[in-house]
């Protein structure tokens, strides 16, 4: 079975609310040979933006959004532990993310990614007070701060608290990398916000940021609340992920 297949039956079983079904198809393809990096990039992230794009124009009821994300979010926990690991490289991130169980679910699967690549990684989530992010970067002086996804009444905190890291100059050459979500669909917020990097997923976050180990410093743009461009979306249809 290929990439592809098992993609187009675990969004089936995903959507039926199917946990044992779905848990098979990824562990069988685990245990033939497929690796379970590929299937967090290829099978388990690709399965979340459709959960998320179906669910947004309508196409699937909340019910079915709540057990598909849990269901996935189960199959992410479970090949967390199969993931081969690269040594240690020295260098750290923190990763917090938006409110929402998507957010979550992204956020926890670039921590997951950046982990067995060889990072430390300090995993917050959602919740946490500003004051308390700032005090554990300073603390921890890490490479590369990741805010993954948001909802659009969060930006506006996002900023903020990128606007507060720079003014105390708490880490200076770390680099604020932000993900997926509202993100995506937005053209251009990401400069709003003044991150140094924008990814799609997790795979490109990896790459940007082994790409630019350097901080090159963003010029001011204004404050959220412009007219930005939003991407057109054509029908929603189930997607199918690209393998390696």
């Amino acid at each position: 079975m290929d990439m592809v297949e098992i993609f187009k039956q675990y969004l089936e079983h995903l959507f039926a609310g199917k946990r044992c079904e779905a848990r098979e198809i990824i562990m069988a393809a685990e245990d033939r040979g497929v690796a379970a990096r590929m299937l967090v990039t290829n099978v388990i992230w690709p399965a979340m933006d459709q959960i998320q794009k179906l669910y947004a124009d309508g196409q699937i009821d909340r019910i079915t959004e709540h057990m598909a994300t849990r269901i996935n979010r189960m199959l992410a926990d479970q090949l967390q532990g199969y993931m081969a690991r690269k040594p240690k490289n020295g260098r750290r991130i923190v990763v917090t993310c938006g409110e929402g169980e998507s957010e979550e679910l992204g956020a926890q699967m670039i921590a997951d990614l950046f982990e067995v690549d060889g990072y430390h990684v300090w995993f917050v989530g959602a919740g946490v007070p500003e004051d308390e992010i700032v005090q554990l970067v300073g603390r921890l002086e890490p490479d590369v701060l990741c805010i993954y996804g948001a909802q659009p009444k969060g930006v506006p905190g996002i900023r903020h608290l990128i606007d507060h890291v720079r003014e105390i100059n708490a880490v200076p050459n770390m680099q604020v990398l932000v993900a997926g979500g509202v993100f995506s669909r937005a053209e251009g917020l990401a400069e709003e916000v003044r991150a140094d990097l924008f990814a799609h997923n997790a795979r490109e976050a990896l790459r940007l940021v082994e790409d630019h180990p350097i901080r090159i410093p963003q010029p001011d743009v204004p404050q959220p609340g412009r007219r930005r461009k939003r991407k057109r979306r054509s029908t929603p249809k189930l997607e199918t992920a690209n393998a390696k």
